[in-house]
């Protein structure tokens, strides 16, 4: 009997933009050389922000460590200097090539299977982990754009998992890909349509308004319910949740304002934001990321521990969801262009989403390596909520759901705050 192929990885996607990007990058790095006659010497690498030249510089140097503060040209041959530039970029990016096609071939393919759902709405489900629990119920809530399993990654990075192993009763509010009709969403009918109704359906089965713990978009989108519905939240926890879209923005605001146009029409021909499209959107805010990312997992073992846990992450970042045309042109150009959440803006229905108007406990965990969601973002959100706490966390913005340290520095100081009045 023949055996099942496994379907073919796509990613890192979108692999053109990449590719593109990597050779973008390489010939800055020769551009950035050249004066504006385009003729030899070159001009000094510390004009030159490309990591790779400056590499070749600093071996250069360490051969001529006397010479250090002389003008660069009496001490580099010029023509050596730039065979060492072509000869490296070469290298870079076969080694680039390669991370991509052994991601591609590696045998990981995930197998962990989520608790079969309990209710279900369109194509967004609640998934119950701990059906028999008697403990705090607790409604996750992951972004719109990636899928749900981040929350339940694997065995021993599953905060799903590891809430139900400790007592609580947690429940995952998996949104799914949109189909025809949620693709006329926009983000009112996501909070009032799936998010509330499916906060009534926790508190119904387990018999108490349970406590609502968002990450990233999710945790902005459960400030509504709280603010509209707070019978419904007993408390709030806000991981890396983002509000003043402002804040550290500049560069993406300027490429939002100079994309619209663009954005507009492929919005306006798909009814939704493709998946690609929004991975070329994140790929803006660290151009340079996915070249480094699959140059050093080209020179991991495959077998290692490290390469199966960098495509098991790799993976998720590549099943993303396409996100429902009014949602996105809500967010990408209300919330990310016109900051509306932390400018008072954001309404649902005829209710202004103020986070001051919420009541119950509240934390939310900063991360301090975000790109993503810079740490001021995030912070803005904490201080409009009366009370709330802060857990200042430094790690990343998947890290630290994610990360090999989660567990410890994150799951369980967010667990422990939800139990002690159980």
């Amino acid at each position: 009997m023949s055996q099942v192929q496994p379907t073919p990885r796509m990613g890192p996607r979108p692999l053109s933009l990449h590719m593109a990007m990597e050779g973008w990058i390489l010939q800055m790095s020769f551009a950035g050389l050249m004066p504006s006659n385009g003729a030899l010497p070159p001009l000094s690498p510390a004009l030159n922000r490309s990591d790779l030249v400056q590499q070749v510089a600093a071996e250069a140097l360490q051969k001529n460590p006397d010479q250090i503060g002389a003008a660069w040209d009496q001490y580099l041959d010029p023509v050596a200097f730039l065979n060492s530039i072509t000869r490296q970029s070469k290298e870079r990016m076969e080694t680039f090539v390669a991370g991509v096609k052994a991601y591609q071939a590696h045998a990981y393919r995930r197998e962990l299977e989520a608790p079969a759902p309990v209710w279900q709405n369109g194509s967004a489900r609640l998934i119950d982990y701990a059906p028999n629990g008697g403990g705090r119920p607790v409604l996750l809530v992951p972004s719109l754009i990636n899928r749900a399993y981040i929350l339940d990654l694997a065995e021993d990075r599953s905060l799903m998992r590891a809430a139900a192993a400790a007592g609580l009763h947690p429940f995952l509010l998996d949104w799914g890909a949109p189909n025809e009709a949620e693709k006329r969403f926009a983000v009112e009918d996501y909070v009032e349509g799936i998010l509330i109704p499916a906060l009534e359906e926790v508190r119904d089965t387990c018999g108490r308004a349970p406590a609502l713990v968002g990450y990233c978009m999710g945790g902005t989108l459960c400030v509504a319910p709280a603010v509209l519905r707070p019978e419904l939240v007993d408390r709030l926890v806000l991981l890396v949740a983002p509000w003043d879209f402002h804040a550290e923005s500049e560069a993406s605001r300027m490429l939002i304002g100079l994309s619209r146009p663009a954005l507009e029409v492929m919005l306006e021909a798909e009814g939704a934001a493709s998946v690609d499209l929004l991975q070329a959107l994140f790929a803006s805010l660290d151009p340079t990321l996915v070249g480094r990312k699959f140059r050093n997992f080209a020179n991991l073992d495959p077998m290692s521990e490290q390469a199966r846990r960098f495509v098991e992450l790799e993976d998720w970042l590549n099943d993303g969801v396409p996100l429902a045309g009014p949602v996105a042109r809500e967010v990408i150009f209300n919330w990310y262009g016109d900051n509306a959440p932390a400018g008072k803006k954001w309404m649902i229905g005829q209710n202004v989403i103020d986070p001051a108007r919420i009541s119950c406990p509240t934390i939310a965990f900063i991360p301090g390596q975000d790109r993503i969601v810079p740490p001021d973002s995030a912070r803005k959100l904490a201080a409009e909520i009366p009370n709330a706490e802060v857990f200042d966390i430094n790690l990343g913005h998947i890290g630290m759901i994610s990360g090999g340290s989660a567990p410890k520095r994150v799951y369980e100081p967010l667990i422990q705050w939800l139990k002690p009045d159980e």
